[in-house]
């Protein structure tokens, strides 16, 4: 394997790699390689949201996160139609991430409620065809993120500008990446095979819903970082609903663990270094090959930026409080509607025999 091959594995295709070498020289090599990798990828994803806060402003830097997380998963992944139709769906992803944030933070919270379902819902459709793929988390991560972190005016135009930019080069990526595959499928094929009797387009549903709600309900409580429930019930919500308890476990029980690991780093560190919390969280993060710890080192970035507003400890309740109950109540909802779609496809056999 070359030294640009071993670049492109992952977290946990490197440590495999490194498990099953048994040359000591052959081992360290990996071990370098990968390192490297990790603060490569840190350095990256630094100088991208930097060259963003300094063009946009220091408000819009999570533009560059969104678009980056865009360009990093449409380097590999596609929509399952045609190229060239896949441009559109890129298109469309971006308009709903200019547009939809924005108009959900300026209308009251039932309205609001509205806006987040219809936008998270067109997203799953533009941008999950093929679930494995689990585009999903990245482009409605977005929407959530830039949905927390409004901005108005001046700002807003430049939050436009620079997600505009991020599409271009998202469409680039994409287009050079996947251009040879030959896919049938059209754009308009995704919305023709939206329909509630699959498995598919119920699970986009149900994630819609449960997602909107969640953030509903914070708006209505008026507590902030409503965006922290619905990216936990986002995280916890998964295509197969066996899967969602052991991962709300995960959810819960490790971003207690970050928030510990933060406190700890709080009170070790003098303040001057708190701004470098969430770039420890990162490189952390790089480290991690399992979710549990990703969920745990990404708090890392959340917490440094709501203590600055909120405190440390009540940046800390309002984590640990999003995120348990979030995870909590979307694994109550899945048990609902998969009760209650059994409950309708059982009185529809009865129906169908009589």
């Amino acid at each position: 394997m070359t030294f640009y091959q071993e670049l492109q594995l992952s977290s946990t295709g490197s440590k495999q790699l490194i498990r099953s070498t048994t040359d000591p020289k052959e081992k360290r090599r990996h071990i370098l390689i990968y390192n490297f990798k990790v603060y490569l990828v840190m350095a990256f994803c630094v100088a991208v949201v930097s060259m963003y806060s300094k063009l946009t402003g220091s408000s819009n830097s999570v533009v560059g996160v969104t678009v980056l997380l865009a360009v990093l998963v449409l380097r590999q992944a596609d929509f399952g139609i045609r190229t060239t139709h896949g441009l559109l769906s890129i298109a469309g992803i971006f308009g709903i991430l200019m547009a939809g944030p924005r108009l959900a933070n300026i209308v009251p919270p039932l309205a609001a409620f509205a806006v987040n379902a219809v936008c998270i819902l067109l997203l799953m459709i533009l941008g999950c065809h093929n679930v494995i793929m689990y585009n999903h988390s990245t482009f409605v991560l977005g929407y959530l993120l830039l949905l927390g972190y409004d901005v108005t005016g001046k700002e807003y135009t430049f939050r436009v500008i620079g997600l505009l930019v991020g599409m271009v080069i998202c469409m680039i990526v994409f287009y050079k990446n996947q251009r040879n595959r030959a896919y049938r499928r059209t754009f308009l094929d995704l919305f023709r095979e939206f329909d509630l009797k699959s498995a598919r387009s119920r699970w986009y549903v149900k994630l819609t819903l449960i997602v909107s709600s969640a953030m509903l309900f914070m708006n209505l409580l008026g507590l902030p970082r409503a965006m922290w429930a619905g990216i936990a019930c986002m995280s916890v919500c998964l295509p197969f609903t066996e899967d969602c308890i052991p991962r709300s476990v995960s959810r819960g029980m490790f971003n207690i663990v970050g928030c510990l690991l933060f406190i700890v780093l709080y009170l070790v560190l003098p303040e001057s270094m708190y701004p470098y919390i969430g770039m420890i969280g990162g490189i952390g993060v790089g480290y991690s090959a399992g979710y549990p710890w990703q969920t745990a080192f990404n708090t890392f970035g959340a917490l440094s930026i709501a203590a600055g507003i909120f405190g440390m400890p009540a940046a800390i309740a309002l984590r640990i409080g999003a995120n348990v109950l979030g995870a909590a109540y979307t694994v109550i909802c899945n048990k609902v509607t998969d009760k209650v779609a059994e409950y309708i496809g059982t009185n529809k056999c009865a129906e169908n025999l009589s």
